[in-house]
C-alpha cells in the first residue's frame, strides 16, 4: 500500500500497561513523520489529555492532526482548530441522564474543559476520567446544566459486571439514535449519532485529500472498530478484544510487545 496516514488509539494501543510510549515506538513514529507520513492520534480522550503525548512524539506542529473523543472532533494539532466537530444536544444531555438512572448506572458528561457529574457521590470512575484528561470535575444537577455548555460525549459508567448488565437493558430506540461504544472495561461512551472513529478518518481524508485506501489504523477496543472497518488496512493490536480482531485486517503484537512500531516497521 502506498501509506499516508496512520490513525492510531492511545490506550491499550500505543500506550504500554505502564501507561508509556517506548523508545522504538518514539523512533518509528518520527520515521513515518519524517517520510511525509501523518501521524494522527485517535483518542476517546479530549486534547488535554492527550496534549502530553503530543508534546512527547513531536506531533503539535503545523501539518499535525489529532482526533479527540473518539472522533467527535478532529483538530489542528498546533492551534486547537476544529475541521471537524460532532456533540450533543441539551434534549440529548437530559435523555441520556435519564436512561442511566433508569438502568441503574453512574453517567457523566465532557465539554471541552469539564468533566460534569450530578452524583453526589461521585464516582471513582469519574475521578479517573478526571485524572486521564486532566480535565476537572464539576458537580451541577440537571436543572443546573443550561443550554450553552457544549457537551460533547457522555459515558455511563460502572464495575464491567454492572455497567454490562445496564447496557443489556438499554431500549433498542436508545441505542439507534446515539454512537454507544465500550472504550474499556468500566466505560461506555455515548456519542452523537455520526460520530465515530471513521468519522473522523473520513474528515482528516477529505481535508487532507488522503483516500481511504492509504490509511492505517491501529486499535484495540470496540471504540476503534469504526475506523479499522474504514481504513484500507486496519490492524489490531495483539491485546485486541475479539470483536476487533475479527474484522482486521492484519494482527499485530500487544502494547507491551512494541506492537505499533511494529506493524509501521513492516509497512515503511
Amino acid at each position: 500500500m502506498n501509506l499516508k496516514l496512520v490513525a492510531i488509539d492511545i490506550d491499550g494501543t500505543l500506550l504500554n500497561s505502564k501507561k508509556e510510549i517506548t523508545d522504538r515506538t518514539k523512533k518509528t513514529l518520527a520515521k513515518a513523520k519524517a517520510n511525509g507520513i501523518k501521524v494522527v492520534l485517535c483518542t476517546g480522550r479530549p486534547y488535554a489529555g492527550v496534549e502530553p503525548l503530543l508534546k512527547e512524539l513531536n506531533l503539535e506542529e503545523a501539518g499535525d492532526y489529532v482526533a479527540t473523543y473518539n472522533g467527535s472532533v478532529v483538530q489542528k494539532a498546533d492551534t486547537k482548530e476544529a475541521i471537524a466537530e460532532l456533540g450533543l444536544s441539551h434534549d440529548d444531555y437530559i435523555s441520556i441522564e435519564s436512561m442511566a438512572r433508569r438502568v441503574s448506572v453512574p453517567v457523566h458528561a465532557l465539554d471541552n474543559d469539564n468533566i460534569y457529574t450530578a452524583n453526589q457521590n461521585i464516582s471513582p470512575y469519574t475521578v479517573h476520567e478526571s485524572v486521564l484528561t486532566s480535565l476537572p470535575i464539576k458537580y451541577r444537577t440537571t436543572d443546573q446544566m443550561s443550554d450553552n455548555i457544549s457537551i460533547i460525549k457522555m459515558m455511563m459508567i460502572d464495575q464491567e459486571e454492572k455497567l454490562d448488565l445496564a447496557i443489556s437493558k438499554l431500549p433498542k430506540e436508545f441505542l439507534a439514535d446515539y454512537t454507544c461504544v465500550k472504550s474499556a472495561p468500566f466505560y461506555y461512551e455515548i456519542l452523537n449519532k455520526k460520530a465515530d472513529k471513521g468519522f473522523a478518518l473520513k474528515a482528516l481524508g477529505k481535508h487532507l485529500n488522503i483516500d481511504f485506501k492509504d490509511m492505517m489504523a491501529i486499535g484495540d477496543n470496540e471504540n476503534d472498530l469504526a475506523m479499522i472497518e474504514f481504513a484500507g488496512l486496519g490492524i489490531a493490536m495483539g491485546n485486541a478484544v475479539p470483536k476487533l480482531k475479527a474484522i482486521s485486517d492484519e494482527e499485530t503484537l500487544s502494547n507491551d510487545e512494541d506492537g505499533v512500531a511494529a506493524i509501521i516497521e513492516k509497512y515503511l
